[in-house]
């Protein structure tokens, strides 16, 4: 992966802080800063729900100009409780309450101001935060916009994908008996909320590895591995299915609806043409709400923010912004 950035994206660096912040519901999330405690701050928003961050996520920002804040949300990467533990209750793991732990982290790390960046779910949270508190964001860098209307959910969660990816959505139904694969998430629910692992664990495999298969324009070998680790994609499928079994507590349409609201805030969509987990229709529709905001579609990627042309793309508005 990281060899793919090279020449891309800025090197790797290291955090010079990081901690966990109590943020409320026994809670504990996993922060960390990078780059020039003076520069411009920024906060990168990870995907899934339930992806966690990773190194290579700070190269992004150019180092030199950037104060960089990583943090794993609720439940998932470095953050506590897990949602791989028997015991991890999602019960107050809900898009508002992460969005109320950014505002709990800004203050703790004495921003008044941040620009946010988030991609696939990253995205939806980058909205549903700057609509909450537009004062407090200097621009929006999105990437692979998701938005969980019901209509983005079932294309790539209940079938309408599979008429690309027939042999990969064999893999996927494979844990579904039958009878229960009109309503996928609601079937997934049921076997990753039981406590017996060896129901829970491959039904996670099977989710976690059917989204890591489809996100690239190739495949990469190196995610679908990672994918299938068992802790990991426990904690992922079992996040991401709570999340979309609620719609992520919007109403309907709520973040293309509101996107108005952002009108005064810079912003760049970075859009792959070839997206088949978010395809480009969610961020053409937010750019026709909100037409102040730059749209770039990448002719020749698909979702991920590694693929050369989107990385490059991203870094571009990242350079841009950085002021």
């Amino acid at each position: 992966m990281t060899d793919a950035l090279d020449g891309i994206l800025y090197p790797d660096i290291e955090p010079y802080a990081s901690g966990m912040l109590p943020v409320g519901d026994g809670h504990r999330v996993y922060w960390e800063t990078s780059g020039d405690p003076d520069g411009k701050p920024v906060v990168f928003l990870h995907g899934g729900p339930g992806g966690g961050t990773a190194s290579w996520q700070r190269r992004f920002f150019d180092p030199e100009r950037y104060r960089i804040i990583l943090m794993d949300q609720r439940a998932c990467g470095r953050s506590e409780p897990h949602a791989s533990e028997p015991e991890g209750d999602l019960a107050a793991v809900t898009t508002w309450h992460l969005v109320a732990d950014l505002e709990v982290l800004r203050a703790h790390l004495g921003v008044d101001r941040w620009q946010v960046f988030g991609g696939s779910w990253g995205s939806a949270l980058a909205l549903a935060y700057a609509q909450a508190h537009p004062r407090r964001v200097t621009e929006l860098v999105l990437r692979g916009v998701f938005t969980l209307r019901r209509h983005e959910l079932e294309w790539f969660y209940e079938g309408g994908a599979q008429a690309l990816f027939p042999d990969l959505w064999e893999s996927y139904v494979a844990p579904i008996p039958t009878g229960e694969r009109g309503r996928m998430i609601e079937a997934y629910h049921r076997r990753l909320t039981h406590p017996d692992p060896d129901v829970h664990v491959p039904a996670a495999v099977a989710w976690s590895v059917w989204e890591a298969s489809t996100i690239t324009l190739r495949p990469d070998r190196e995610a679908i591995e990672r994918a299938a680790d068992p802790r990991s994609a426990v904690a992922f499928a079992r996040i991401e299915n709570h999340f979309f079994r609620h719609g992520g507590w919007f109403r309907e349409g709520q973040l293309i609806e509101d996107a108005p609201r952002l009108r005064d805030i810079p912003a760049v969509i970075v859009q792959g043409r070839y997206d088949v987990c978010t395809p480009v229709m969610t961020a053409w529709d937010l750019h026709r709400a909100w037409p102040e905001a730059e749209l770039v579609v990448v002719d020749d990627a698909g979702h991920a923010a590694i693929e050369p042309g989107i990385a490059a793309a991203l870094r571009r508005a990242t350079d841009r912004f950085a002021g």
